[in-house]
């Protein structure tokens, strides 16, 4: 591939990018757009982190974005050309192959049940865990707003975990940013701050808490791969059929209790890593926390010294809880009459869908 034809794969991607910027930014909530908006202008502008973002230099280049994606909106998305040859898109494992001798990682599918999201960044290894496989992106070359620090995708029928480190860095960051406004060294994320040492010298600590992040991200998705094999296909179809965003975000939250329950937290756990868990629970928070308030009460046991086993206890009862609520969830949908994604949002959304230990 040659600086040129790199330069054009690279514009085609992030011609994408900006496609499926133009169609879905809009659907987030305002305070999250900004703030992803000021994180997406630091990338593109090449600040490091820590760095001051000059309000009006963000402010103009905000609208001249909105500018670039009015007319995308109806546009189709571009096909990616890899040594003169394109390629579909969404065909991952076949631009993947094409680029393999070039050091270059590409992304796309749906972050969600239909947004698309892509990316390309330089490879940075390969390997295996589980049986699948596990590829790493390092320095990103391409990406639109929404940078998902990791995914589970599917290659010729194996299942393969993405991981983005830039991503993962990058939303670091952010964390530690909010952090530093209010400092609480008594919480899980101050833990996490004074086990890395991350505010004597960030940029030092940061390659070692993007490796922890990562090995977290791993986690969480070879426990998705397993529930989605018991879950089956019916799942997927469930969250197309749910009329509200807000019902298909309760139901991710549901499996993503599932995922960590069975596979993230066991395996802490089991090694006895002390940071990792301050690192997982330090993000604990949102609709997965709604849906299990009392996971935190078992945490401040682990951290009161009960050796884990109000965790272990908890992380038990809340498999049966939530494995439960899922079959429960998809016989409905197998129900197939017009009513059943209401009714399966409703109880999503209600007490009984809490897992009270």
């Amino acid at each position: 591939m040659t600086d040129i034809s790199r330069e054009r794969f690279v514009a085609d991607v992030q011609d994408n990018c900006d496609i499926a910027d133009a169609r879905h930014a809009a659907d987030l909530p305002l305070c999250t757009y900004l703030l992803q908006m000021r994180e997406f202008y630091r990338w593109a502008s090449g600040r490091p982190f820590g760095a001051p973002l000059p309000r009006d230099a963000v402010g103009s280049w905000i609208a001249e974005r909105e500018a670039l994606w009015e007319p995308l909106q109806d546009q189709p998305f571009r096909q990616p050309v890899v040594d003169g040859t394109a390629f579909d898109p969404f065909d991952t494992p076949a631009v993947n192959a094409a680029l393999a001798p070039h050091g270059l990682l590409y992304g796309a599918g749906l972050a969600g049940a239909r947004r698309p999201v892509f990316f390309v960044a330089a490879l940075h290894g390969r390997g295996s865990r589980d049986g699948a496989e596990i590829v790493v992106g390092e320095r990103e070359l391409a990406r639109g707003l929404l940078a998902l620090p990791a995914a589970l995708a599917d290659e010729h029928g194996r299942p393969q975990v993405v991981l983005r480190r830039d991503a993962i860095a990058r939303w670091c960051w952010q964390r530690y940013e909010a952090y530093a406004l209010r400092p609480d060294r008594a919480g899980a994320f101050g833990r996490v701050v004074a086990g890395l040492g991350l505010d004597r010298d960030f940029d030092a600590a940061l390659p070692r808490w993007v490796d922890l992040q990562a090995e977290l991200a791993l986690l969480h998705e070879i426990g998705e791969l397993h529930v989605g094999r018991r879950l089956g296909p019916g799942w997927g179809e469930m969250l197309l059929a749910l009329p509200t965003r807000r019902g298909e975000l309760l139901a991710r939250a549901l499996r993503d209790q599932l995922a960590d329950l069975t596979g993230t937290l066991p395996a802490l756990l089991e090694r006895n890593d002390p940071l990792g868990l301050h690192a997982w629970f330090a993000t604990y928070d949102g609709l997965r926390e709604q849906l299990f308030p009392g996971l935190e009460d078992a945490y401040r046991a682990w951290c009161g010294g009960d050796n884990g086993g109000a965790l272990r206890q908890a992380c038990a009862t809340g498999r049966s809880h939530f494995e439960a609520l899922a079959q429960a969830l998809l016989l409905r949908h197998a129900q197939g009459d017009a009513a059943a994604g209401a009714a399966i949002e409703a109880r999503l959304a209600s007490a009984e869908a809490v897992c009270r230990p």
